[in-house]
């Protein structure tokens, strides 16, 4: 049973299943070397922008919480649409983390990650030899290894619900801008602040960097600084990071800000993220009470049919 609060994992499994534009199967990959445009039609599929959202709108007075118009409460196929209809070289890739259900829940497609689609070269047995001593170089020295480039953005939306049902319940994206284009931090700053509104929180640290978040209580009710649940109530900016779910717990962006080591006026990249608490662990709980039941009435039926069916055995 599922206790009081839950942990998601954060990214630590490999690519899974690719989806096309309608979030569906896309067929195995092609062979050969293609430039990043032709592998990211052959993955992306016949998607049509701007995506289609059938989800009905939040209420005008509701607060804002979308990360580029992906929200929680859309569906596995709406959220997949609109990631990938913000940048063509996007492509969707269901994601292995998530919770840990009852094996009849196999099938429930818990999320998916997106990054800018890359070339693909075929390469000599040498060149994966000089690349694998190259990567051991890098961890021997303890080189930072970044796995964006500027101008590049990066997913992971998390979803639930029973098969073809799965919504949203947390999304995040990361954001590297581009050389000689970055924008201040302050002038990021005050964009999260214009769209999102008053922060709840707002940290600014000695490097340079900031962090802001904007909570809400199940109800859709700001947290302030006086509210017993503003240290309880936090969210996860980074698409690499793991969420918590607490029924007690409404709504949270979060956003992180982090300037360049150059000049720390300038930003090197943006992440935001959004999670819904308390829906999150309502529609988990749903999920396992009706794979639990499903399990419960298969087994009774296996139980129904061997004494119907099964052999009497010789004594």
């Amino acid at each position: 049973m599922i206790g009081g609060a839950l942990v998601a994992c954060g990214s630590k499994s490999g690519p899974g299943t690719t989806t096309g534009g309608s979030a569906q199967a896309a067929q195995a990959p092609k062979k050969g070397e293609a430039t990043a445009v032709e592998v990211a039609e052959e993955m992306r599929g016949d998607i049509d922008c701007p995506a289609k959202v059938k989800t009905p709108k939040r209420a005008g007075d509701a607060a804002v919480v979308d990360v580029v118009g992906v929200r929680p409460g859309l569906t596995y196929d709406e959220a997949a649409n609109l990631v990938m209809c913000t940048h063509d070289l996007l492509v969707v890739t269901a994601d292995g983390r998530g919770f840990q259900l009852p094996a009849n829940g196999k099938d429930i497609r818990q999320g998916f990650s997106a990054r800018f689609a890359e070339p693909r070269v075929v390469k000599s047995s040498e060149d994966y030899m000089r690349e694998m001593s190259e990567e051991m170089m890098a961890r021997s020295g303890n080189a930072v290894r970044q796995d964006m480039k500027p101008g590049q953005s990066k997913w992971y939306v998390g979803t639930i619900g029973m098969p073809g049902q799965e919504r949203v319940i947390t999304a995040a994206r990361e954001e590297w801008f581009e050389e000689g284009k970055a924008p201040t931090v302050a002038t990021v700053e005050q964009a999260l602040i214009k769209k999102y509104g008053k922060p709840t929180r707002s940290q600014h640290w000695d490097g340079g960097s900031v962090a802001l978040s904007w909570a809400y209580d199940p109800m859709g009710r700001p947290i302030t600084e006086t509210s017993p649940l503003y240290n309880s109530c936090t969210g996860v900016s980074s698409p690499d990071g793991g969420g918590n779910y607490s029924p007690d717990c409404g709504t949270v962006v979060a956003a992180a800000v982090y300037p360049q080591a150059a000049n720390r006026e300038l930003g090197q990249m943006m992440q935001v993220g959004v999670i819904d608490q308390a829906g999150g662990y309502e529609a988990l709980q749903a999920v396992e009470q009706t794979l639990q039941a499903k399990d419960a009435q298969l087994k009774a039926q296996q139980v129904k049919d061997a004494q119907q069916n099964a052999d009497v055995p010789d004594l």
